[in-house]
């Protein structure tokens, strides 16, 4: 029980991944926050209460304590009310798990603007929105005097990190939570905050139709590599009291496989001490190049 006591809020909990961390938090003693808009897997249709509900009804079912929350992340106002749910209901806030988002998926000269739009809203701006108000709490907490030991994990994706054709919105977005990841973790440092991503591979309502062979559920008794619930362990830990000096880092996680990835960095450099001209920089380049690690490949190139 390595959460006892800890309050986590996890957002889009009520299905795949967020019901599975969400499950496993509360098995580990946390009182969670499950927050979900009960939305289409695109983000459409009416929003429903029955998703997060659902959870917090299988959390009290295995002892847990849990409220559901169906506040829009992405919106000022939403956000705002999802921490002070927490704050209110159970005292206090320990963990915030960004975990919202659906799919659009189109190439990019058939993407239209306000599909962009949509996408980068509930990813980009649904991490943003919660981190900031779940910051400022914790500054305030840290400036009262009050201990502070807070976790934040985003969750990124392996669009984010390599790219993923006929993913161009949601790569973006997956790409600008590790930046975003990265600065906060320096910014909130000084609050007793940790700030880490997860780039999960897993089956659900965004993956089983378009990766459907790779998502397959393999025959009875076999490891089922790709459920949600196998991602959890981790996302769990980084939530933990154990965790705090983890802060600043992007872990790949499928199945029973957890991978710290390893992003740019300063490789090969050529230093002409001056200026370059334009028509000496090909055979430079190329040598930067042959000196330099070969990139992974796009996810469907």
């Amino acid at each position: 029980m390595i959460c006892t006591d800890r309050v986590a809020v996890v957002t889009g909990a009520g299905r795949g991944l967020g019901r599975a961390h969400a499950l496993e938090f509360a098995r580990q003693g946390a009182r969670v926050v499950v927050n979900d808009l009960g939305v289409a897997p695109d983000g459409g249709g009416a929003a429903s209460a029955g998703p997060a509900a659902d959870v917090v009804a299988e959390i009290e079912a295995l002892g847990g304590r849990a409220v559901a929350s169906a506040h829009d992340v992405a919106d000022e106002d939403g956000a705002a009310a999802l921490i002070a749910l927490a704050v209110e209901h159970f005292g206090g806030l320990d963990v915030l798990v960004n975990n919202a988002g659906f799919l659009r998926d189109r190439m990019l000269i058939n993407t239209a603007a306000d599909a962009w739009d949509a996408v980068l809203r509930v990813h980009l701006r649904g991490h943003f929105l919660p981190l900031r108000q779940a910051g400022r709490h914790w500054r305030a907490q840290s400036k009262a005097g009050r201990p502070v030991d807070a976790r934040v994990i985003n969750t990124s994706s392996g669009a984010g990190l390599l790219g993923s054709v006929g993913q161009g919105g949601y790569s973006a977005a997956k790409a600008g939570i590790v930046g975003l990841t990265l600065v906060a973790a320096a910014e909130l440092a000084r609050y007793g905050v940790t700030v880490n991503a997860v780039a999960p591979a897993a089956r659900t309502r965004m993956t089983e139709e378009v990766f459907a062979r790779t998502m397959a559920t393999p025959p009875d008794g076999a490891f089922d590599a790709m459920a949600p619930g196998n991602v959890s362990p981790l996302v769990v830990w980084l939530g933990s009291a154990q965790s705090r000096d983890v802060t600043g880092r992007v872990f790949a996680a499928e199945g029973g496989r957890i991978c710290v990835m390893d992003a740019f960095r300063h490789g090969p450099s050529a230093d002409a001490g001056a200026r370059w001209n334009p028509a000496d920089l090909g055979p430079v380049v190329a040598d930067l190049l042959g000196r330099a690690p070969v990139p992974e490949p796009v996810y469907g190139a």
